[in-house]
Parts: C-alpha cells; structure tokens; sequence
C-alpha cells in the first residue's frame, strides 16, 4: 500500500467551468443574473480600491459571516454585487442604480 496521496491531474483542476454552448452572462429575459460561486474561474479582472472600500468590503464580508452565518470570500461578496447591479442595469436602464450614481460622479 503506497502513502502518497492520489492527486488529480492538471486536466481535472484546470478544466472549463462552463459547458460548450453555455455564456457567463444572463440574455435578456434569461434567469435572474446571479454571481458565481467559489470555483475555478477563466477570466480574472484587477480592480484598485481605496482603503476605505478595502475596509468596507472586508467588514460586510466579516458581518456576512457573524450576523447571517454565511462564509463567503471578498470575491464572492465583489461577483455577487456586480450581479445584483448588472440585473438592476438591464431592468431599469436610464433609472439603474448604476446609471445615476454613475450620472452623479461625472455631472452629467
């Protein structure tokens, strides 16, 4: 009997997340928009933060934890948001959250 642990292969911890003919995004009138669980991913963006936001992010991240019980990473709690925006954007369009505060910060 061997010791060494069996390990999967790189075939198997690098594989696609999504079927051949499936989209990471909703079409319109699709099922609800909702950000993607802790998985391996095929896309990565960096987005820079100010500390204060850092702080934020990790706080709700921490509250998300102590007051609901949810154990969840900043990047679930980051695709999670950008759902819940992104599905408010293709809902209301010119009256999206997004659209005004966006408005807002360039005094259009």
């Amino acid at each position: 009997m061997s010791r060494r642990a069996s390990l999967p292969g790189a075939a198997e911890l690098f594989r696609p997340t999504a079927g051949p003919n499936e989209e990471s995004w909703s079409a319109p009138h699709a099922a609800p928009r909702r950000g993607s669980p802790r998985q391996k991913h095929t896309s990565k963006i960096t987005v820079y933060v100010s500390d204060e936001e850092l702080l934020a992010l990790e706080h709700a991240r921490l509250a998300l934890r102590a007051t609901h019980g949810l154990a969840v990473d900043r990047g679930r709690v980051v695709r999670e948001a950008i759902a819940v925006v992104l599905a408010d954007l293709e809902e209301h369009g010119e009256d999206s959250v997004l659209v005004r505060r966006l408005r807002h910060d360039t005094g259009k």
